[in-house]
């Protein structure tokens, strides 16, 4: 177990120092793909219990806890259909888990599909999963969801290559959406619901990162990136019919894609999450307007269901010139709280990296910043270490899951805060 207990990162030798209530080490599943393990983490707190917590990492990684995250259970995913990462993981009203991922089917086409498999319980037995329908030769890639406590609603969106990595201009990706109204048992017709296409070299000029989100009101906001910078799609019904035209938010100066040294690949795709407590829409991004150099966190709020946003703000509060990339936001409906986990090279030498916590208990009005981890580590361009950090708020509590290299060997960490002790 790691700990310390200041709120400020001291830059000490070591590296920070932050207050948390459970701070470890996760250990890989009996199956982990070690080439590939633990990174791409996702992580969901019980609805009913936070002491429930569950987990998934690439490729084929599933974690929980029923202490808070102070032990964990890790074993491994298996479905018919292949588990092949881009672990996404939500709770539904009743404490059913839900499991996405990519899937790799030999007998078929790899990357075909994204399978939703469902457990009622974390440490039950989960079913085989089910698929919105494939389309036969084309890539399905980088799926997110949302789910609708009302309606009991799952939503799903994500990108479709027409021929991943083809270099073809007549090979485009596209923002495809599908739903499931039987808790996952069956999904509708996948429809293409952005204007905007982009190509399938998987960088600056691919439409991907697509997000949906539903607010209290019905509404279902969908926000990617791609050639043209952020843009936001809406449907008034469901997800039954959407905008004629896609509506243009920001500009991502730089891309969506960055380099980072020492990181295998980096990006700023789009975090959405919907606040109950003030009915606001939060986006968040990462790009390198203040240079090449100096990658930055930014946000951007609604507060009337997508028609207008305020100017981005800067989210990260150094002022020096380093890099701060690979943001994930959650938000506590409890309270309203916001909270976004990053990796930080403020005050840092070379490649070295820390973890970092920015929070907003004003409704992203102002934010403080405190480091996450207790050493700095050097990452490695030769060993993949994936495209996203995993976290999640609830009822109080915070927890945030990032994988740490070092000599080109990846550890998974866990930290978990009441927010009552975030002042």
């Amino acid at each position: 177990m790691r700990f310390s207990s200041a709120l400020i990162c001291l830059g000490l030798l070591s590296g920070c120092a932050s207050i948390s209530s459970t701070h470890v080490v996760v250990p890989a599943g009996p199956d982990s793909k070690k080439a590939y393990g633990q990174v791409e983490p996702s992580i969901v707190i019980h609805p009913k219990n936070p002491n429930i917590i569950a987990a998934g990492t690439v490729l084929d990684d599933y974690y929980y806890s029923m202490d808070g995250g102070k032990t964990w259970t890790s074993t491994t995913l298996k479905s018919s259909n292949g588990v092949y990462g881009d672990p996404v993981l939500l709770f539904d009203s009743l404490g059913s888990l839900y499991y996405f991922h990519l899937a790799s089917i030999n007998r078929v086409d790899h990357l075909d599909r994204i399978v939703c498999q469902k457990v009622d319980s974390v440490n039950g037995k989960w079913n085989d999963g089910s698929f919105p329908a494939p389309v036969k030769g084309k890539v399905q890639d980088k799926h997110w969801v949302d789910y609708d406590f009302a309606t009991n609603t799952l939503f799903m969106t994500w990108t479709q290559f027409d021929k991943y990595g083809s270099k073809n201009p007549d090979d485009s990706s596209s923002i495809l959406y599908a739903q499931s109204r039987d808790n996952g048992l069956t999904w509708s017709t996948p429809v293409q619901i952005a204007q905007e296409k982009g190509d399938c070299i998987d960088g600056d000029e691919t439409v991907e990162g697509a997000i949906p989100v539903m607010t209290a009101a019905g509404n279902l906001i969908v926000v990617w990136t791609g050639p043209t910078g952020l843009n936001m799609q809406k449907s008034n019904d469901g997800g039954n019919t959407w905008l004629a035209q896609d509506r243009k938010l920001f500009d991502q100066v730089g891309g969506w894609t960055y380099d980072i040294p020492g990181f295998n690949r980096a990006n700023g795709l789009p975090n959405l999450r919907f606040n109950p407590i003030n009915n606001s829409l939060y986006l968040l991004w990462s790009d390198q307007r203040n240079g090449a150099h100096n990658t930055d966190l930014w946000l951007s709020i609604s507060s009337d269901e997508g028609e207008t946003w305020s100017e981005p703000q800067k989210v990260n509060q150094n002022t020096d010139e380093s890099h701060q990339f690979l943001a994930c936001m959650a938000i506590d409906p409890l309270d309203g709280g916001i909270y976004i986990g990053y990796y930080d090279r403020r005050n840092l030498t070379g490649n070295e990296t820390n973890v970092y916590l920015s929070y907003s208990k004003d409704f992203g009005k102002t934010f403080s910043d405190m480091c996450v981890s207790d050493r700095r580590f050097v990452p490695s361009e030769s060993v993949f270490f994936g495209d996203y950090l995993g976290i999640d708020a609830r009822n109080g509590r915070l927890v945030l899951m990032y994988p740490e290299m070092n000599n080109k060997k990846i550890k998974l960490y866990f930290s978990s805060y009441l927010t009552k002790n975030l002042k």
